[in-house]
């Protein structure tokens, strides 16, 4: 799911707007500044202050994207990712029980996309430094072919703005770049 401009970096705030009758608007703000309280900085006097009206045509132009503020790195992650979810038959997939997932770290997750037909893929998520993982016991990592995994997409990529991503799987055990997603595919041959 992507909040309205996240696929190009848009800088342009998102408020909270809608298009209501003159006798519901003002019940609705209030709502509104009601439900903002439960946020500490919100509840102060100033945070309330900063909280648009819902009803004001102002709020909604405040809001509306200027495409010209699209980061083409940005631009590129996402349209990359919609293609693979639509091209890659294990992320098209909805069996249930197709996919499994594991911690490996208390900064790293797996994903395993299961496809008997094309291959599994394997998602690995690093969310905290690059890690260096020695033989990690988990089954979810075995690769489904002798020859082990290839990288078939990384959010490390240049076009991106990454510095590339080294080989995942070494000698040494599991380096998974810090700050990243990295999908793998089975190494096929022909």
């Amino acid at each position: 799911m992507l909040f309205q401009g996240q696929e190009y970096g848009a800088q342009t705030p998102f408020h909270y707007f809608a298009d209501l009758h003159e006798e519901i608007a003002p019940k609705v703000r209030a709502g509104r500044i009601e439900f903002m309280q439960q946020f500490p900085r919100m509840a102060t006097e100033e945070g309330k202050s900063q909280i648009e009206d819902p009803s004001a045509r102002e709020t909604f132009e405040e809001c509306i994207l200027d495409r010209n503020e699209a980061d083409e790195q940005i631009v590129a992650l996402h349209r990359d990712l919609l293609a693979l979810r639509r091209s890659d038959p294990a992320f098209r997939q909805q069996e249930q029980g197709a996919v499994d997932g594991a911690v490996l770290s208390d900064k790293v997750f797996v994903l395993r996309f299961m496809n008997e037909e094309n291959g599994d893929r394997l998602l690995l998520v690093n969310l905290g430094m690059d890690a260096l993982l020695h033989s990690p016991p988990e089954p979810l990592l075995a690769p489904p072919v002798p020859d082990g995994w290839r990288e078939l997409w990384s959010s490390e990529n240049p076009k991106y703005g990454g510095d590339g991503t080294p080989h995942v799987e070494t000698p040494e055990g599991w380096r998974i770049p810090g700050h990243s997603a990295v999908v793998l595919a089975p190494v096929t041959h022909g």
